[in-house]
């Protein structure tokens, strides 16, 4: 299975030659400000099986949080992926073209989450990091 991507203009593209391995809403207070939204989506991969296949000139990141960077279009300000010593390892999920395979499993870092914010589903919540997840 492969999963294709990209940002809101179209200039940057990815693929994951693969699945994901777990995918997750997130209620930190980063994912909120970096993409303007109650909580971020994000689907877990493993960095070997990502690849940037367009736009890589168009690629900014920044440092986010110690030991990890996350990456956006400049054209755009699309909000893309996330990474860890210089890998991507997370994917924003909203920006994969078409059905990504899986659905969300958890709430991770609800004890952050915005407070006009109600969580109204069954899945799982953990108010930081879930347990056997490292930071």
């Amino acid at each position: 299975m492969s999963l294709q991507g990209s940002c809101q203009c179209g200039s940057v593209r990815y693929e994951i030659a693969g699945q994901f391995q777990l995918i997750g809403n997130c209620h930190c207070s980063i994912c909120r400000k970096s993409n303007g939204a109650a909580y971020v989506t994000w689907g877990i991969i493993d960095p070997e099986q990502f690849r940037w296949t367009a736009g890589q000139d168009c690629i900014e990141s920044y440092p986010s949080s110690p030991d990890r960077y996350r990456c956006f279009c400049r054209k755009c300000g699309a909000s893309l992926a996330s990474g860890h010593a210089g890998r991507v390892s997370e994917i924003v999920l909203a920006t994969v073209d078409g059905d990504p395979g899986a659905r969300p499993r958890e709430h991770i870092f609800v004890g952050s989450k915005a407070i006009w914010h109600e969580i109204t589903d069954d899945l799982p919540q953990h108010t930081e990091w879930p347990p056997g997840m490292d930071a």
